[in-house]
């Protein structure tokens, strides 16, 4: 099965012994994930899953950021044409995460999260789906979920406390947080950090060494791990889906996004000023 080419939003290629590298490619955007980025990023996710030509695959991300995570826009002209009205274009909106999400749950080889910048939002909850997290030494991990009127998601109101324990789980998920790359290796999210200036060369060196393992024991191994989380993790999963598309559609949220968007463009004006 070839490289994909229709995914514009990414950065996919193929490397010796079959690491499959997906980088978000939006760097001028943070990397921002949009409707867009989530379909594409679950079709590709759904190939390197099926291609017998890969056998690791490492997600990371172009430019500074990991992924800034949501990015905050109301729906285009285009989805606003649906004839099931918003909530189609919501209902639409989340399929596409929700895949996602199911891809990263039920992948069935190695797969390794390179964090080498800021990782915000979903970028945060979905790098804990993965294997095994990696990060530079800048890396910064924040879940604005409260400030905007969201909720948890990408089953991170499990993940979390289960890895890290229920008060620092708490700190992100309820409290915003902004949690770096150290704090995140001592709560057990992140294995190791690597210098920034030999980041990729470190990842992909793990990543190259795994993928000469036989492909058949890592699968069944994986399967042994996960295996016995996968209804608990479809049961959260559709939970953290259905609330998070209320949420997105309450007023309280609207609100909340508006006062958000308010205060960076207040930041942003003092800033200016300075210079």
């Amino acid at each position: 099965m070839a490289v994909p080419t229709e995914f514009n939003l990414f950065d996919i290629k193929l490397l010796e012994h079959g690491v499959a590298v997906i980088a978000f490619n939006r760097p001028k955007k943070y990397n921002a994930l949009n409707p867009q980025v989530y379909d594409q990023w679950g079709r590709a996710l759904e190939w390197a899953a099926k291609s017998d030509a890969v056998r690791v695959c490492v997600l990371t991300g172009v430019g500074k950021y990991y992924t800034s995570g949501q990015e905050l826009a109301i729906p285009d002209s285009s989805e606003l044409e649906d004839p099931a009205g918003v909530d189609g274009v919501y209902a639409k909106r989340s399929a596409f995460t929700r895949k996602v999400i199911t891809e990263l749950i039920h992948f069935p080889k190695l797969i390794i999260a390179a964090v080498q910048g800021p990782a915000i939002g979903f970028g945060v909850t979905s790098s804990a789906l993965c294997d095994v997290v990696y990060t530079t030494p800048d890396a910064t991990f924040n879940t604005p979920f409260m400030q905007l009127g969201f909720c948890a998601e990408a089953c991170s109101s499990v993940v979390f406390p289960r890895v890290m324990g229920y008060s620092r789980a708490n700190e992100m998920l309820l409290m915003g947080r902004k949690f770096t790359a150290e704090e995140m290796k001592e709560a057990g999210v992140v294995a190791r950090i690597f210098p920034k200036e030999s980041f990729m060369e470190e990842v992909l060196k793990l990543a190259t060494h795994a993928a000469k393992y036989p492909p058949q024991a890592m699968k069944e191994t994986k399967a042994l791990i996960r295996d016995r989380d996968f209804p608990l993790m479809e049961e959260i999963n559709d939970r953290e889906m259905t609330l998070l598309g209320e949420r997105m559609k309450s007023d309280e949220s609207a609100q909340a996004i508006m006062q958000f968007m308010m205060d960076k463009y207040d930041r942003k004006e003092k800033t200016q000023s300075k210079l």
